[in-house]
This record gives C-alpha cells, structure tokens and sequence, in this order.
C-alpha cells in the first residue's frame, strides 16, 4: 500500500508544482491570463519574438525568475529540514536551528543599516547574509566540537542559544540605525522575501540545491539508520561522527544560500517534512523527493498568495507561511497514526 501510495503520490506533486508555477505567474499587482502566460512562456522556451513586448517584461523578466526561484528555495527547505531532523533526531527541528538564518539576519542588517558592501551592488545584501550565515555555523560546530564532539543535544543548545544571540545582535543594528526606511527593510527581509529575485541571483541556489539534495539521496540509507540512533547506526556500519560532520557542513552551505538570497521564511522546513512522512512514510530514499516537491509546491503557492491578498503591495513570505503553517503542524502532530523516525 505505501509502495501504491508512493508511485501515485510523487507524479501528482510534480503535476501539480508545474501547475502552480504556471498560474503564480499570473498572480501580481496585475493579473496576467494563463493563456497570456502559457504564450509568452511558449513564444520564449521555443526563441520566437513574443506578442506582446510589455507582457514579456513582466511574466519573463520579473515573475518566471521569482516563481522558479520561491521553488528552489521551497524545495531546498524542505530538504534541510528533513535532514535536520534526522541529525538531531527531534521532530521539532527546522532548517534554522543551527543559527544559520540569525547569523545571516545579522549579515543582513549590517548591511541595510551601514552600507557595507555598498560596491557590490544587487549582491551586496545577499553576500553580507551569507557571510553571516557562514559565520554563525562556524560559531555552533566549534563551540559544539569544544564541548565534547556534534552530538544532536549539543547541536540542538548551541543553535538555539547563538540564534537568540545574533536575533539580538539584529535588534541592536535596528535599535542603532537613524533611518527609518533601513529599519523597515531589515524587518522585511528577516520575514522574507522573493521580491529581488531576478535570473543572475538563481544560478546559485539551482546549483547547491541540486546538489545538495542528490547527496542526501545517495546518503539515503545511512540516514534511516541515523535516524534510528547512534547505536544503531554504528552497529549497521554507518561512520556516525563523520556523516554527522557532513551533513552540518551540507546543511550550514544549503540553508546559508537560501536565507542569503530569500530571508527567513519559516515553517516550511518544519511542516513539510512531517506532511511527507505521513504520505509517502519515513524512508528517505522517498522522503527526500516528497520533501523537494511538497516543499516547493508550499512555497510558490504562498509566494503568489503574498502578491494578490493586500494586492497592489505585498507581504512578506514568511508571515504567511507562519500563519498557514502553525497550525498545521500542530493538526499533523494530533493525528494518532503519525510516528517520527525510520520503520
């Protein structure tokens, strides 16, 4: 039955992430036709000149880049955040947790408040949260490793206490800045947002989630065991120690590029991961690919909802995913089938 469930379960989340792609890019402060998409989506994939140059500029230059990118960072996140639950071996943890999106809020903040970076133009955001994501996963696996070795307690308390560390940190840049307008940007990217997203800031996190995610495929097994327990792994010949060094490693590059390019968008990583275990069940050789989908499919829709509902501005990503993913975690975790953990 879950075999049954699987095979029917994956093809219909792609159907339907190809599907919501396709119609997100309708959505916006205009709405543009399926129809009208579907043909300057056609006029572009197949190198004819489009109809209509005007439409062009908005479906192709500024809502495909977005739509694409609210994928992969969707995908990405759901990913992280299978994995991290893995390595710590708690339902309750999220691609954040080890400090990664804090640090890069800081990074951020830093930023918007002073004008470091100023020179590097559109990049200069991203490249000061990504400095600070690395920053503050470097902090956690050294303070960790200082203490006794990556054991997920360790990880778990030394996230959550450097996450509230550089949360502060962020406060205090805030607190410091004599511009409102900055005050209001920091606030709005720490909520996220896809609204930068243009074609030369996807190629990054296409590649390293890509990347990432074919690796935690092939460390499948080695992660069902995990998942069992140290013991366990150990005695089925699983290198513990050293998958659990990669996957900080794997994990501190995944969701550092993600956040340096979208924000802290929450929930998706939490949610997701628990909505595929109870569809396609805890194996990751098919959690991982349900996790992709499910993840991105979650995030596209949110992102086009964020464009209509206060239509012609927008709200931030994350607020929404927080409102719609609160309680649906809280109704998956009251069914009383649901169990976390490889069978």
């Amino acid at each position: 039955m879950i075999r049954a469930r699987i095979s029917f379960a994956l093809p219909l989340l792609a159907t339907l992430l190809l599907a919501a792609m396709v119609a997100a890019t309708g959505f916006g402060a205009e709405i543009v036709p399926v129809a009208a998409v579907l043909d300057t989506l056609g006029a572009r994939l197949t190198g004819s000149t489009p109809t209509d140059l005007g439409l062009d500029t908005i479906v192709w230059q500024l809502r495909v880049p977005r739509t694409v990118l609210a994928a992969v960072v969707g995908a990405g996140l759901a990913l992280a955040g299978a994995a991290m639950q893995t390595l710590v071996r708690n339902p309750l943890a999220d691609p954040y947790l080890l400090g990664v999106s804090s640090g890069a809020g800081v990074g951020a903040a830093a930023v918007i408040t002073s004008g470091l970076f100023a020179g590097a133009g559109a990049w200069a955001l991203s490249g000061g949260a990504l400095a600070g994501a690395f920053t503050a996963a470097t902090l956690v696996f050294l303070i960790a490793v200082a203490q006794g070795g990556l054991t997920p307690l360790r990880l778990v308390l030394t996230g959550t206490v450097l996450a509230s560390a550089f949360a502060a940190c962020s406060s205090y840049l805030v607190f410091r800045s004599t511009d409102p307008a900055a005050a209001q940007s920091v606030l709005f990217w720490l909520l996220g947002s896809l609204a930068g997203a243009d074609w030369s800031t996807l190629g990054l996190p296409l590649t390293v989630v890509l990347a990432s995610g074919a690796i935690l495929v092939a460390l499948a097994g080695w992660l069902d065991a995990l998942s069992l327990g140290a013991d366990t792994a150990s005695s089925l010949g699983v290198p513990v120690q050293g998958l659990r060094i990669g996957l900080f490693v794997l994990l501190a590059v995944l969701v550092g590029v993600l956040v340096a390019v979208s924000g802290g968008i929450g929930f998706v990583g939490l949610v997701v991961p628990h909505a595929a275990r109870m569809i396609v069940g805890p194996r990751h050789r098919d959690l991982l690919p349900a996790c992709a989908l499910g993840g991105a499919l979650f995030l596209v829709v949110a992102d086009a909802a964020t464009r209509v509902l206060v239509r012609p501005t927008e709200i931030p990503v994350g607020v929404l995913t927080g409102l719609i993913g609160a309680p649906t975690f809280l109704l998956l975790m009251g069914r009383r089938r649901y169990r976390f953990g490889a069978s």
